[in-house]
């Protein structure tokens, strides 16, 4: 087993035992990168000299007895999270050179840990798409086919994982951003409940959505990834003061008599018949284990995309107003007058998706539609949430398929739009809902492509589904699949 093929706690044990030294684990993680992200394109910057420094000291922690799980294993961070001294670009030309002067809180916290950042990773635009292709550094692809898409927004971070770059990453996930790229490149990808994860220091793209997760190999990184990142934080109003619980202690691969919600709306006529076959021998596997299963409706599903893309856009609108050419970020040459530096700036800076839901957002909060628009959605969405905190009262736990497809290929859904929209029709509800969601490796297309199941819990439930996505992680061999690369 290379040393790039371990999980956070497989590293772990061999750094504890000293038969494995951090500094030893990051070189051959950046010597991974060096090989074959020319081919993948996980990474937009990579950062030697910087892992290097903190493996040492890592590695002195060790020595010292100072050993926390994370201490001295090598991660990346999506593109998104603000990094002290490291170039964060968002994937846009409009922050291609921006080196932020803090740390977002996430990050803050794995470092303080002692874990080690090998680089930055790839992701659509300002987080806005669902297959990596709206990259200002172009598309990300798909380790298992590199003619596919890895997924988006966080289609670097699966990729990464994928092609074993890194020991685990964290992404962002505003409609299904690391779930779904997590179920395209067969890892496992945790969205929690809004404000369980402080937001400080992540680029904004809809606020009211977005939410900090991890991608990782197996459930139980997932698990160690989530208590330490977890918790409250007083520089961001949204997050929510309660206790962390120990997710790893929900690792016992029991599901007897766990409740079930089977949502008849996810299982419908236009989903993949390989999908389809993914998810009934997913059922059969917990009906084996003593799991019991019940029928449920989620009635305003319909409405999910629809809703989604007025609040999304309107609130990318709002959020994206301060890239304006004057305080950070690209700035025009030579513009004649202020109203022009601001239009050449942003022209210039953005790319056409990102462009597109400026239009969108903008148009819906405009003076006489914000009523018939997003005011609407906000009602909407109120509904959904109350479809979930229902069903939520007589199971568990909700199993779906995380996307209606495997992976596509790379430009086949550019030109509409809407297609590549309804990528996300089954991982969007639950950003909506605010609540939480787990991708996990469930099978393989005929071509050779993983497919994802996502079990979805109440809002504060990540113990209920880090257990039963451990479970049938035992139960099956699919995470232990290894991409071609």
């Amino acid at each position: 087993m290379e040393i790039f093929d371990f999980t956070i706690h497989e590293l772990h044990d061999r750094l504890k035992k000293k038969e494995l030294s951090s500094v030893e684990a990051t070189r051959a993680m950046l010597a991974r990168i060096e090989a074959i992200d020319a081919t993948v394109n996980a990474f937009i910057t990579v950062t030697p000299e910087e892992a290097l420094a903190s493996a040492a000291e890592a590695d002195s922690r060790i020595a010292r007895g100072e050993m926390d799980l994370l201490t001295g294993i090598p991660i990346a961070l999506k593109d998104i999270f603000l990094t002290k001294g490291v170039r964060t670009t968002c994937a846009s030309r409009i922050l291609e050179n921006f080196v932020p002067p803090y740390d977002a809180t996430s990050w803050l916290k794995l470092k303080e840990r002692g874990a080690v950042l090998v680089g930055k990773l790839n992701q659509d635009e300002f987080a806005m798409g669902s297959s990596c292709e709206s990259s200002a550094f172009g598309p990300s692809r798909n380790p298992w086919n590199t003619e596919f898409t890895p997924g988006g927004s966080s289609g670097g971070s699966a990729a990464c994982i994928a092609a074993r770059q890194a020991i685990a990453t964290l992404g962002t996930d505003t409609g299904g951003s690391i779930r779904q790229p997590a179920a395209h490149c067969g890892c496992v990808g945790l969205k929690p409940t809004y404000g369980r994860v402080s937001r400080y220091g992540v680029i904004a793209y809809a606020s009211s959505l977005d939410q900090v997760g991890p991608v990782t190999r197996d459930v139980r990184d997932a698990a160690i990834m989530l208590g330490a990142i977890a918790g409250h934080d007083p520089m961001d109003s949204t997050s929510v003061n309660r206790p962390v619980p120990d997710y790893t202690r929900s690792l016992t691969g029991e599901v007897k008599g766990l409740k079930v919600g089977l949502p008849k709306e996810y299982f419908i006529d236009g989903l993949d018949p390989e999908v389809q076959q993914a998810m009934e021998l997913a059922i059969e596997t917990y009906r084996g284990m003593g799991a019991e299963f019940v029928e449920i409706s989620l009635p305003h599903t319909d409405y999910a995309v629809a809703c989604y893309y007025l609040i999304a856009t309107a609130e990318a609108s709002s959020n994206l107003a301060r890239y304006d050419g004057v305080r950070f970020g690209h700035r025009c040459q030579d513009p004649q007058g202020l109203l022009e530096m601001y239009r050449r700036s942003r022209a210039e800076g953005f790319g056409t998706e990102v462009k597109r839901r400026i239009m969108l957002g903008t148009y819906a909060l405009s003076s006489g539609y914000y009523d018939a628009y997003y005011l609407k959605a906000q009602k909407v969405r109120t509904l959904i949430m109350q479809d979930f905190l229902k069903a939520f009262e007589s199971v568990d736990v909700i199993l779906t398929p995380v996307t209606p497809t495997p992976a596509f290929r790379l430009g086949e859904k550019c030109n509409d739009p809407l297609q590549m929209y309804l990528s996300d029709i089954f991982t969007i509800p639950t950003n909506l809902a605010g609540t939480c969601g787990i991708s996990v490796p469930a099978g393989m297309s005929s071509d050779g492509l993983p497919i994802g199941l996502q079990l979805i819990g109440r809002p504060f439930g990540e113990e209920e589904i880090i257990r039963a996505a451990h479970a049938f992680e035992q139960a099956t061999t699919w995470h232990q699949q290894k991409a071609p690369l």
